[in-house]
Parts: C-alpha cells; structure tokens; sequence
C-alpha cells in the first residue's frame, strides 16, 4: 500500500518514494535549549515520532538527524535581537553551555516520558563550527554570499526563485516582514548566514570574517548535508518554521549545491490554548511537568494529540486533557480485557484482516492518526475477548508508542487509583487472609461508593472505575 504525505514544497499530497529504497533520510529541527520545551512544542516532536513509526512500520530503514541548537538562535527570525541562549546565560547567572545541557537534559528527559523515539543522530550546533565555516566559504565561493561589517548576508537576487514554500510571492513575504534597515546590505532582505560578534558576545569562535558565530538557519543546512547529503527525503518541522527558517535552509542549500535539500517539507500545525494563541504573557505556556502536577501523564498528552490531524489546529484545555487521561485508562483496561482472556483464537481471521487493513489505510493516508485511534477502538470494545485482538492492539502500538506493553495483568489496580481506594484495597486483602468476610465485604461496599467496582479472581483481584 502507498504512503502519501502532504508536501508543502508542492502543496498537495504526493506518493512516499524515497531516494534509496532501502533507506529514508529525514531531518527535524530540533530545540534550542534556552528553556524548557512546552506542549505546544512537543506536538511537533510527536508528529515526529509517529512518521518515524509509521515509516518503519512499512518496512523502512530511517536514518534520522535532529539538531540542538544551542548558538545562534536570535529573539527573531529576521536577524534581529539577541541569541536565545546569551539572553538565558544572563537572565539565570550562568554559562550558556550550562544553561544549554541543562535543558537539553530536560528535554531529552520529556522526550522518554512521552515515549518517543530520539532520531539517530544528534547534531549540537557548537560542535560543527568548522562544518559551518566550510559551508559558508563555498556559498560565498558561488556568489551568493557577500560580507559587510555585521556579518556574510546571503544574497536572494541570485535565487531563482525565492520563496519557495510559503504561498506568498516576494514582495508579499516582505511586506510580513520586519526588516532592519541596513545600507551595506544589497537587498534589503537579505538573511545573516554568519554574524560579527560584539566584543562582549559570550558564544563567539575564530573564523576567516574574525571573531564570530553562526546563524540560526545555516546550523541545519550544515548538518543536514553533512549527514543526510546533498539532497535527502523529508524535511520535518513546525509550521512557524515555513516563512523564514525554512526558506532560508533551502535558499543556503541552493547556494551551496543548487538543490533543494529535502524532497517531502512536512510541518505540524499550531497547538492552541483554550481557542487561542499560547503565550507568556497569557500565561497559558504550559510544559510536560506541569500536566503531571495535575494528575495528567505524558502518554496521555500524546494520546490527546491524536484526536486531531497533524496539519490541523489542536485545542488544548484542562477539560479535554483530563478526558485524554480517562481515554488513556480506558484503553489499558480495554487491551488487558482482551489479554487476559482464555480465549487464544478469534471467530473470523477476516476480521483481524479488515482491523489491519483499515489501520494500515489510515496510517499510509498522511498520518490520519484520528481514523487510525477509531480503528483501536472498535478493536477494544470488540464483544468477543481474545488474546488475538490484544497481539493485534500491541502490534498497531508501534505506530501509536502508548507503551501499552507495560501493561501487564492485575497492573490495571495500580492506574490513577486514589490513595484513600489503594488504602481501602489494602485493608480489604489483610481482612480476607485472616478470613473476616464480614468486613471484607463491608469494604467492598464503601470502595463501590466510591466509584470503583472490586472484582476477585483465581489470579488476585480486578479493579474497575464506575463509569458515570
């Protein structure tokens, strides 16, 4: 079956065919780790993990490149403001390169606890300087690059077409733009590939235009060609980075190799906070741990993800998270229903055919992860039990990553369960060793009360929520 995604380089949806048959090569645009990642950013590292997912499903061989940014990143996209990560040094008292593990940790952390995949390479901005040099010693050496007393600028004129992703023509991205006014500049619109650094600038290295750093945008042209070569298969990223950060790498990389580096440009829509933008100043940024804080678990953010398509906006409120932790619940009873089940064959392998099929359809369709979660469910509420429909929910987990192979029988009691129900299921057991059915039974009823039904099984117990 074809995979088909939607390509933003053409703006349509094209059929998934690699360069090399054997081998997909992706880049992803990673952190810059000045702060922690919120939400909003993970959806994108979700989207991320669901295409590496989905491709090794069908059979592919990934080689996947994702940067840390930790130089370069300045407070706007147009060469404007100060680095991200000078601004943290300052603002916390501390080194950047401290600052810059610190939160790398953090995110590599949430990444493990939303279960997902980490590309196989890791490419930190500071350590490809030389990389970065090389790179713009040859757009200069092919006439596209050109030095003032800020820095090299990157010439747009000499493109033949600029920009190629956004749907805007020149003079409309310009008009989007704020741009410095800069008279040693031959465009006005030209981007820094490489910036003169102040003599008080922390992140600064020697370089044949002095002491200096590079810019946000030529980081991932550098590493993307170093390790992926002149042209790869997908490009991945927010759609934020469309106007300008992604116009830029495929501006450098033309610059450079006349090619466009990525075949497949795949980006992931905004998420939204309470139907609007999420914002410091609105103080809806919320983070990973924050969700924790308030009883909601990772793998249920990501659940939450796949209730909308990765190219639609996503609305996030307290309410339909906590809904996304119930759901989450849900399913594990569901798939431990099927799992502990005597029951080893199914009445029609046609059925087990179809689920996978139409699994297999919705994946292959740009990712369509709702069609995909609609699929699951049908296979949960199946009436018939059987440890073949949970083989089957564990197989379609490789693309969903809920992890749902931790779930092991009777690990259902300890899901979200209230302490007061844990302490009352603790009491109940001591009363039953010593055979007091009459207070064994007494605390089954107070736990029903409760909102929890307590069943008892050869294998121990079984706990379910009352479903209201």
């Amino acid at each position: 079956m074809n995979i088909t995604f939607y390509n933003t380089l053409s703006r349509k949806k094209e059929n998934f065919i690699p360069i090399d048959r054997d081998e997909v090569r992706i880049y992803s645009c990673g952190p810059t780790v000045y702060n922690y990642a919120h939400i909003g950013n993970f959806r994108t590292y979700i989207f991320m993990d669901t295409l590496r997912r989905v491709l090794k499903y069908n059979g592919y061989k990934l080689k996947h490149v994702m940067n840390i940014t930790d130089v370069g990143h300045l407070e706007s996209d147009a060469d404007e403001g100060e680095d991200k990560m000078i601004k943290a040094a300052k603002k916390e008292n501390k080194d950047p390169y401290e600052i810059a593990r610190f939160y790398e940790k953090a995110f590599f952390k949430d990444l493990e606890k939303l279960n997902i995949d980490v590309p196989d390479i890791i490419a930190r901005a500071t350590e490809h300087i030389p990389d970065m040099i090389e790179y713009v010693k040859e757009i200069i050496k092919n006439g596209y690059g050109y030095e003032t007393s800020k820095g090299i600028y990157f010439d747009i004129s000499k493109l033949d077409k600029y920009p190629v992703l956004s749907n805007n023509s020149l003079d409309e991205q310009i008009a989007g733009a704020r741009v410095e006014v800069d008279s040693e500049k031959r465009n006005p619109y030209d981007f820094a590939i490489w910036i003169k650094a102040s003599d008080n600038h922390i992140m600064k290295w020697n370089s044949p235009w002095g002491l200096s750093y590079p810019g946000w945008h030529l980081e991932c042209s550098t590493m993307g060609q170093k390790y992926l070569g002149n042209q790869f298969d997908i490009h991945t990223g927010g759609i934020d980075h469309i106007p300008t950060h992604h116009e830029n790498e495929i501006a450098q990389s033309k610059g450079r190799t006349g090619k466009i580096p990525a075949r497949y440009w795949l980006h992931c829509e905004f998420l939204q906070v309470d139907g609007g933008k999420m914002s410091k100043s609105l103080g809806n940024v919320y983070t990973i741990t924050d969700l924790e804080e308030i009883g909601v678990e990772p793998l249920a953010y990501k659940m939450f993800c796949f209730t909308a398509h990765y190219r639609t906006k996503l609305n996030f409120t307290f309410e339909s998270i906590k809904s996304a932790q119930k759901s989450l619940q849900r399913l594990r009873e569901g798939y431990l229903k099927h799992l502990e089940s005597n029951n080893n064959i199914v009445s029609s392998n046609e059925k087990i055919k179809e689920y996978r099929f139409k699994f297999l359809k919705a994946i292959n369709d740009d990712m369509n992860m709702p069609v995909a979660m609609s699929v699951l469910w049908d296979i949960i509420k199946e009436k018939e039990k059987s440890k073949i429909f949970a083989e089957l929910i564990l197989e379609f987990d490789q693309v969903l990553g809920l992890d749902l192979k931790k779930i092991k029988k009777q690990e259902k009691n300890n899901l979200n369960i209230p302490k007061e129900i844990e302490e009352l299921i603790e009491q109940r057991e001591k009363a039953r060793k010593e055979k007091n059915w009459i207070v064994s039974d007494k605390i089954r009823e107070e736990i029903k009360e409760k909102g929890y039904i307590i069943k008892d099984t050869k294998q121990g117990f079984e706990l379910e929520r009352i479903e209201k």
